[in-house]
C-alpha cells in the first residue's frame, strides 16, 4: 500500500491566527500587504529564505508600539505540521546556519519559528529597528479531526546578536493585545543571555564574519578595477559609517539613497560625505579630528573614476551595496568584536602589501588581547593606554573589560551610564602611525560605543608627550595600565615603546606586553635593562609559535610588569610555559573554522591569569613543568626567556628502576640462552 501524505493544515493555522489578531482589533498585514516602507524594503532587499534575493513575506505582520512610543515589528510565520515548529541547535538556539556558518536554507523554509527569525535579521540588518518579535505557528488535526496547534515567539535584537531569545509558552497571541502588550514587553526586557551564551554567540558570529569577508573578497577585491589597498580599506570604512545612523538624529545611508548622478555636489561620493559629517557631529567626534577623518575619506570618496557613472551606475554604488549587503548584519547589530581588526586581518592576506612597514602589521587575536587586558589587571577605573594601536583591538578588548566591571559593581543606572560615558571618552588612549590603520582603529572604537576620542594618528615615540589628544589636551593621560603588541622591526624588536610607555607612567599599575622572544633573549638588552630600573618584570610567558598563523612564525612571549617599583634581584619571576593553549589552527582559506577549541583554551588562558596573580596553587590544566618561580639579574637583559630547570640528579628510585631494568634483561637472556641449547640437545 502507498504511504498516506500528511496534509498540511497551514490554511487552518492561518485562518485560526488572523481571526485572533481581528478579534484583538490589530491592524495586521498579511503577506502581500504593505506594512512599513522601512521593513517592507528591508525584506525585499535581504537573501530569501531559499537564498535569492528578496521576496520575503511572512504570512502576517503588525508594528506595535508599547506606552513610551518605541516601536516592534511583529512578524509571524504559518506552517502546518505536527513537528514544524522550530529547530534549534545543541546550544538550544534557533537553527539558521549550518555547520559551515551559512544561511541553513531547509530550516528557514521548513519550520515556523526558523522563518520568523530569518524575517526579523532581515529588519535587523535593513533598518534603524533594533528590537523585533518574532511568532512561528503551527499545528494539525488529531484523530478526532480536531485542530491542534503551538505556538513558539521569539525576541530578536541587537541585544542577542539576532540569534533570539524565547520569551515563553503560550496558547494565543493576546500578548500582543493593547491592554497586553505593555506587560509582554517588560518581560523581553527581563530576558537576560549568560554570559558563556554570549561569548558562544559571538565566536559563532566571527566565525561567519570570516566567510563573509572571503565573500566580499570575491564580489569586490577580484573583480572591481582601479582601487588602490588604501581604497577599499577606506570604501569600508566609510560604508559602515554612512550606514550606521543616529537613533532619531542621522538616518542610516541606504543603497537606494545613491543616485549615481553626474551632477557636481550630488554624486555618490557627495552624498556619502555630508551623511559621515552629519554622523561624526551627531556622535560629538572633536572638530579637528572630524576634520582628519572627512579629509582622509574624502580623498577616495569624490576621485572622478570611482563616480562616474557607467550604465547607470557608479563603481562607488555598487561597492558600498556589495558592503551592505555582505558586511551589514554583523556591525549593525552591535557585534561587540574587534570586528574591524578582522576584517584588516583578512584584507592583509588578500592585498599582499608590499610597503615593508606594512608587512611589520600583526594585528593581535581578540582571545590574546583579552588575555593581555586581564594580566594588566584592567578594571573600571583604569586609565589604558597603548603605543601602537593597530585597528584599536587591543583597546577595545579593554574598553570591553571595563564596561563588565562598570556593570557588575555600580547598580545605579544614571551613575553607570555616567561612567561608561567616562571610560569611552576619557579612559583610553591609542596611538597609531599608518593613517589606513588608524582609520580602522577610529572606525573599531565608534562601532564599540564609542571610545574613538583619544584615538590619535601620531608617532608615539616622537610626537606624543603624554597628553590627552582631545578634549583635555593641556592635562596629561594619567595612564595606570598598559597594553602592546607592538612592531617587531622597531629598535628593541620592539621594546623602544615599552621603554617610552612606562617611562611616561606616573602612576603606579600594570603592563602586559606581547612581543618576539628574542627581545627577551639578546635582542634587547639595553632597553630591558633601562624598563627594570623603575617597573618589576613579574612573568615571562612563552606563547604557542603558531599564535599569528598565516602572519608570521615567531616565536612570541608576553611580559608582564608592575609599574613604578625597580625590578630587585630577589623578585620573583613566574616563568610559564604556554606553547600548547588548548586551541588548534590553521591557515585554509576554504575552512569555515580555522580556530577550534579542542582542549578547554578558555579555561586554560583563564588558569595563566591566576597563575601570574595567585601563584601555583592555581595550576589545573598546566602541568608542574610548564610553571616555573626562578629570578632574573636586572643588570642582564637578557635573560627574561627561562624555562623550569631539569633536575639530572639521580634518586634513589631511579637506581632502583635501573638495576630491575638491568635484572630483567640478565633474567631475559639467561632464559633465551638456555631455551637455545635445550634445542641444540634435541636435534
Amino acid at each position: 500500500m502507498a504511504k498516506q501524505t500528511v496534509q498540511s493544515v497551514e490554511p487552518n493555522i492561518a485562518d485560526l491566527v488572523n481571526g485572533w489578531l481581528k478579534s484583538y482589533k490589530l491592524d495586521y498585514k498579511l503577506e502581500q500587504e504593505k506594512l512599513n516602507p522601512d521593513i517592507d524594503k528591508a525584506l525585499d532587499t535581504y537573501f530569501s529564505k531559499n537564498g535569492g534575493v528578496g521576496g520575503n513575506r511572512p504570512d502576517a505582520k503588525l508594528l506595535l508600539y508599547d506606552q513610551y512610543g518605541n516601536p516592534f515589528p511583529v512578524l509571524i510565520e504559518y506552517k502546518g505540521y505536527k513537528d514544524k515548529l522550530v529547530k534549534l541547535n545543541n546550544d538550544r538556539q534557533v537553527e539558521n546556519k549550518t555547520a559551515k556558518n551559512e544561511p541553513n536554507f531547509k530550516n528557514i523554509n521548513s519550520y515556523a519559528v526558523n522563518g520568523a527569525v530569518h524575517y526579523a535579521n532581515a529588519v535587523l540588518h535593513h533598518t534603524s529597528f533594533t528590537e523585533v518579535i518574532a511568532i512561528g505557528v503551527t499545528g494539525y488535526k488529531d484523530e478526532r479531526g480536531n485542530l491542534q496547534h503551538s505556538i513558539g515567539v521569539y525576541y530578536v535584537s541587537k541585544t542577542n546578536y539576532g540569534i533570539g531569545q524565547k520569551v515563553d509558552e503560550y496558547t494565543d497571541l493576546s500578548f500582543l493585545k493593547a491592554s497586553n502588550f505593555d506587560q509582554f514587553i517588560k518581560k523581553i526586557k527581563l530576558l537576560q543571555l549568560t554570559q558563556e551564551e554570549l561569548d558562544k554567540i559571538k565566536e559563532k558570529r566571527e566565525q561567519e564574519i570570516n566567510a563573509s569577508l572571503v565573500k566580499l573578497n570575491n564580489d569586490i577585491f577580484q573583480s572591481e578595477k582601479g582601487l588602490q589597498e588604501k581604497d577599499r580599506i577606506y570604501l569600508v570604512a566609510s560604508t559602515i559609517i554612512a550606514t550606521l545612523g543616529v537613533p532619531g538624529k542621522v538616518s542610516p545611508l541606504e543603497i537606494e539613497d545613491l543616485k549615481s548622478s553626474a551632477e557636481e555636489g550630488n554624486r555618490d561620493g557627495d552624498i556619502i560625505v555630508r551623511k559621515i559629517t552629519a554622523f561624526l557631529k551627531e556622535k560629538n567626534i572633536p572638530s579637528d579630528k572630524r576634520e582628519l577623518i572627512l579629509r582622509t575619506l574624502q580623498n577616495t570618496l569624490l576621485t572622478d573614476n570611482i563616480n562616474k557613472v557607467i550604465d547607470g551606475q557608479s563603481q562607488l554604488k555598487r561597492v558600498f551595496a556589495k558592503i551592505v549587503n555582505d558586511l551589514g548584519i554583523y556591525y549593525k547589530i552591535g557585534l561587540t568584536t574587534d570586528f574591524t581588526g578582522k576584517l584588516f586581518n583578512e584584507m592583509y592576506s588578500w592585498l599582499g602589501f608590499s610597503q615593508d612597514k606594512l608587512n611589520d602589521v600583526v594585528l593581535t587575536p581578540s582571545y590574546v588581547a583579552t588575555l593581555l587586558v586581564k594580566l594588566a589587571r584592567i578594571n573600571k577605573d583604569s586609565y589604558v593606554w597603548d603605543f601602537a594601536t593597530g585597528s584599536a583591538g587591543l583597546l577595545v578588548a579593554a574598553m570591553n573589560e571595563m564596561l563588565i566591571d562598570a556593570k557588575n559593581r555600580i547598580k545605579s543606572p544614571d551613575a553607570l551610564e555616567k561612567k561608561s560615558l567616562q571610560i569611552k571618552n576619557q579612559q583610553l588612549l591609542g596611538l597609531e602611525i599608518l593613517p589606513e590603520i588608524y582609520m580602522l582603529a577610529v572606525l573599531n572604537m565608534i562601532l564599540m560605543g564609542d571610545g574613538s576620542s583619544n584615538i590619535l594618528n601620531k608617532d608615539s615615540l616622537l610626537e606624543f608627550n603624554g597628553n590627552y589628544g582631545f578634549g583635555k589636551t593641556s592635562e596629561k593621560f594619567p595612564a595606570d595600565a598598559f597594553v602592546l603588541n607592538p612592531p617587531y622591526s622597531a629598535p628593541g624588536n620592539g621594546m623602544i615603546f615599552v621603554k617610552t610607555a612606562l617611562g611616561m607612567m606616573e602612576k603606579k599599575g600594570y603592563a602586559a606586553i606581547i612581543i618576539q622572544g628574542s627581545a627577551g633573549s639578546g635582542k634587547a638588552t639595553e632597553y630591558n635593562k633601562e624598563i627594570l630600573k623603575n617597573n618589576t618584570l613579574l612573568a615571562s610567558i612563552k606563547m604557542p609559535i603558531d599564535l599569528f598563523i598565516g602572519k608570521s612564525s615567531v616565536q612570541t612571549y608576553i611580559y608582564v610588569f608592575r609599574v613604578g617599583e625597580a625590578h630587585q634581584k630577589d623578585d620573583i619571576v613566574k616563568f610559564i610555559d604556554f606553547s600548547y593553549d588548548g586551541y588548534t589552527r590553521t591557515n585554509r582559506k576554504k575552512a569555515s573554522v580555522n580556530l577550534k577549541d579542542t582542549d578547554h583554551a578558555k579555561a586554560r588562558y583563564q588558569e595563566v591569569v591566576d597563575l601570574v596573580r595567585f601563584g601555583k596553587s592555581k595550576l589545573h590544566y598546566l602541568s608542574e613543568q610548564d610553571y616555573y618561580e626562578g629570578n632574573i639579574d636586572p643588570e642582564s637583559g637578557c635573560d627574561w626567556n627561562q624555562s623550569a630547570p631539569i633536575d639530572i640528579t639521580p634518586t634513589l628510585s631511579d637506581f632502583k628502576k635501573t638495576v630491575a631494568d638491568y635484572l630483567a634483561w640478565e633474567v631475559s637472556n639467561l632464559l633465551k640462552n638456555q631455551t637455545m641449547e635445550d634445542e641444540s640437545l634435541g636435534k
